[in-house]
């Protein structure tokens, strides 16, 4: 048993979810990325809030470019372009923004008493204010299809297959 990377598979509905996830990935990562780039200093407002970068010019570095990392990566994924690497990247940053949210959240429900899932705040992530419950759910969703996209190869709709071909 090797652990390289698992052959493509030729079962079609392995390849229709491996695109469905890569697209709705890539997506999301579009548009929260934008959303944050369009906004850089209410992004950078909410990043300050998490009070775990006290350096003003790490701060307004991640402002800056963590945003368009995020839409590069999701362009990547919608695009079909290293998919591997930008499920990896992704996977490396949902997971620990996934804890830090979750750790704020602990912090609000143990302060104010309110039932875990009815605490409601701007986590920064580019959609807004959402209840935690939700955007936790989102996430592990979001980092699973990211994983499985390290797991399993498809080429179809891929980008860089239909340019370069297969080597």
């Amino acid at each position: 048993m090797t652990a390289g990377p698992q052959p493509t598979s030729t079962r079609p509905a392995l390849h229709v979810a491996l695109v469905l996830a890569r697209w709705i990935v890539g997506l999301m990562f579009i548009y929260m990325g934008l959303n944050k780039a369009l906004h850089p200093v209410e992004f950078l407002k909410l990043v300050r809030q998490y009070d775990m970068v006290h350096a003003p010019l790490v701060l307004n570095l991640i402002a800056t470019i963590l945003p368009w990392f995020e839409v590069f990566c999701g362009l990547l994924l919608v695009l079909g372009i290293a998919v591997r690497g930008s499920a990896l990247m992704l996977v490396g940053m949902l997971v620990p923004f996934t804890l830090i949210v979750l750790r704020r959240a602990i912090a609000i429900h143990d302060a104010g008493g309110i039932a875990f899932c009815a605490i409601k705040f701007d986590c920064g992530c580019g959609t807004g204010e959402v209840f935690i419950c939700r955007k936790l759910v989102e996430n592990t969703l979001l980092t699973l299809f990211s994983a499985a996209l390290l797991r399993w190869r498809s080429r179809k709709l891929c980008l860089r297959y239909a340019v370069i071909g297969d080597r």
